[in-house]
């Protein structure tokens, strides 16, 4: 089981527990694929910014 959150500009996003699932699924396992990326992780922390 995942929990996740989403920020944008400071403001919480409520995602319900098919989305967080989906989401954090998709994530882990790209995170995963890359080299150097620890299995046994607790938190992992994605930060996007706009570039303008």
């Amino acid at each position: 089981m995942m929990e996740v959150e989403i920020r944008i500009d400071g403001q919480v996003l409520e995602l319900n527990e098919f989305v967080q699932q989906i989401l954090g699924n998709a994530i882990a396992g790209a995170v995963s694929a890359l080299k150097g990326a620890r299995k046994d992780w607790d938190t992992l922390n994605v930060v996007v910014k706009r570039i303008k």
